[in-house]
């Protein structure tokens, strides 16, 4: 029973981070399922399936608070769904591990200029429009295979570099990629049930990861909604270099 409250907690707290700054939900809940003894390609299977709630009760939330862009995400969600599909089928013979550093590091610099992009001035001039498809298909493309293939990295691909690209509010990039990571978890679901059988499945896993995150998810809406623009990107910005910077360091053999 302390196990299942115990991961249920996670859930509510990786999915807490991950609608109010539109990352963090994967990565956190991967993290904690290997480390109890699931393998990758499992941990990654019950962390998505339990996105389709909490990814849902995100998207709904945000689009009522008028958190979304319904332009960029019919632009995104495709992409993304098609990267998902594609890196779920492939992931037990796949290994994406000497790529992370180089990935971390293209990832630190963007959150660097996101945060002191947002921490320079009390006001923040958007750029004009709204990015195009040039950079929202490729863009989905990786986010979705970076995200079933690592267990999670849709948000933290995704996020800074539409926070970079300076044509959408804090809020409304959010809000968006939340709304779209539904459309990733759906298709990466549908790729490992394919892959590996809904027997792979740990339900006892699934369930409180599940529950913990649908409670989190509309306060976390809320969040984003009413927080200021130049607190959201700093905080964004922040966290993208605190989580960079670990995968930099354990790439580099630095001991805990």
């Amino acid at each position: 029973m302390t196990a299942l409250l115990l991961i249920a907690l996670a859930g509510f707290g990786a999915q807490f981070v991950d609608g109010s700054l539109g990352m963090g939900y994967g990565v956190t809940s991967s993290t904690l399922l290997i480390a109890i003894g699931l393998a990758p390609a499992a941990a990654s299977a019950s962390v998505h399936l339990a996105e389709l709630g909490t990814t849902a009760a995100s998207a709904y939330s945000h689009v009522r608070l008028g958190n979304v862009d319904k332009t960029v995400l019919r632009r995104i969600a495709l992409p993304g769904a098609i990267g998902a599909f594609v890196g779920a089928t492939v992931l037990s013979g796949l290994s994406t591990q000497a790529a992370r550093p180089w990935a971390s590091g293209l990832l630190l610099v963007l959150g660097i200029y996101v945060l002191i992009r947002f921490s320079r001035r009390r006001t923040i001039a958007l750029r004009k429009g709204r990015p195009g498809t040039r950079l929202l298909i490729p863009l989905g493309l990786v986010g979705g295979f970076v995200d079933a293939t690592g267990g999670g990295g849709w948000g933290p691909v995704t996020t800074p570099a539409l926070m970079a690209d300076g044509r959408m509010a804090p809020s409304r990039v959010v809000g968006t990629m939340n709304t779209a990571e539904f459309a990733v978890s759906l298709a990466a679901s549908v790729g490992f049930i394919l892959g590996l059988g809904i027997a792979a499945i740990d339900w006892r896993i699934l369930v409180p990861l599940l529950v913990g995150g649908v409670i989190a998810a509309p306060i976390a809406a809320r969040i984003t909604h009413v927080l200021p623009m130049r607190i959201m990107g700093v905080a964004v910005g922040g966290l993208i270099i605190v989580t960079n910077s670990y995968t930099l360091l354990r790439a580099a053999g630095t001991s805990g």
